[in-house]
């Protein structure tokens, strides 16, 4: 029965990823959830963001990593979801989360466009509701699992 188990969860195809940055993946596990994870860890892989992309597969999102732990701001134009943005310490344990952060219209003038901030090491974004789905609050600590790909 357990290697029936192993085959089927192998046999079961990866969630797709956005289309807007091919970056190597995080597996990363939270109370209620595997989540597989883009990781952007370089300036311009971190501006880009999730950019342009129109939906997100459950489970899957982009992880930002700055090079220290500390205060970070998101600017989010051309974001084009709504997103949940969880802020994690360099121990993996969440700080906060910014639920349901809204879209910004495409005609706001750049100066109006609002900074999401946080303290963190590690900034996770998921699709908007799924933070909470997945049991991640405040105080929580996350598992990094694995890195796949480059």
């Amino acid at each position: 029965m357990r290697e029936l188990a192993l085959l089927l969860a192998l046999a079961t195809p990866a969630p797709a990823m956005p289309p807007a940055q091919h970056l190597p993946t995080m597996t990363v596990r939270a109370p209620a959830a595997t989540l597989t994870l883009q990781v952007a860890n370089t300036d311009r892989q971190r501006e880009i963001g999730l950019m342009d992309v129109t939906a997100l597969p459950e489970h899957t999102g982009m992880l930002f990593v700055f090079p220290q732990d500390g205060p970070v701001a998101f600017w989010m134009k051309d974001t084009l979801i709504p997103l949940d943005m969880v802020f994690v310490g360099s121990d993996w344990k969440v700080r906060s989360v910014a639920a349901r952060v809204p879209i910004v219209p495409p005609t706001m003038p750049d100066e109006n466009i609002p900074l999401e901030r946080g303290t963190a090491r590690y900034v996770i974004e998921l699709s908007s509701g799924e933070a909470a789905q997945d049991g991640i609050v405040p105080g929580v600590r996350l598992d990094a699992v694995a890195v796949h790909g480059r």
